[in-house]
């Protein structure tokens, strides 16, 4: 990649105190019924970190996945979600957890509400690792967040620059 490393914002062991933090407000608005919905792929990181911090909890939260795309490989979003893979668990009476990377236009995740909505589940909560700011109201706003981030180009622990960078075990900032 040709542009320098990323700026270091958060480190590993930070990210960790966050997600842990996040698990203890999360764990007593749940139950063990509850699917945990992964928005891929950059949810994926913060997903499975989150799964576990939630079982040291108490809670064997149920997993699945939803695969969304609006930004395609580009740093600004396309305007619109692709559904590039739909959920593979029921969800019908049941509470749902979205889990997402990044809260940043809030397409992504209104969308995603929406098809868990639609799938039936009996609640829908979102939960994101970065909440950035934006310029102008969103349609929604996620239930619980880990990190007010900056308005930066963030990359890291799930996070990329054109598909790079995601696996980096910090989130920095390319800007």
């Amino acid at each position: 990649m040709a542009e320098a490393d990323p700026v270091v914002l958060m480190t590993e062991a930070e990210i960790a105190a966050r997600v842990e933090a996040l698990a203890v407000t999360i764990a007593p608005r749940i139950d063990d019924e509850t699917v945990a919905v992964c928005l891929l792929t950059g949810g994926l990181w913060f997903c499975a970190d989150l799964m576990r911090a939630l079982a040291r909890q108490g809670r064997r939260v149920r997993f699945d996945a939803l695969w969304l795309a609006s930004y395609k490989d580009e740093r600004v979003s396309a305007g619109r979600c692709e559904v590039r893979a739909d959920l593979q668990r029921p969800l019908v009476g049941r509470k749902a957890l979205i889990v997402d990377d990044v809260f940043d236009t809030g397409l992504s995740l209104s969308e995603a509400v929406r098809l868990v909505g639609d799938a039936g589940a009996s609640q829908v909560l979102t939960a994101v690792f970065a909440r950035k700011p934006w310029p102008t109201p969103r349609a929604m706003e996620p239930d619980f967040v880990a990190w007010e981030a900056p308005a930066r180009f963030l990359v890291g622990y799930g996070m990329d620059a054109a598909g790079a960078l995601r696996g980096l075990p910090y989130v920095g900032a390319l800007d």
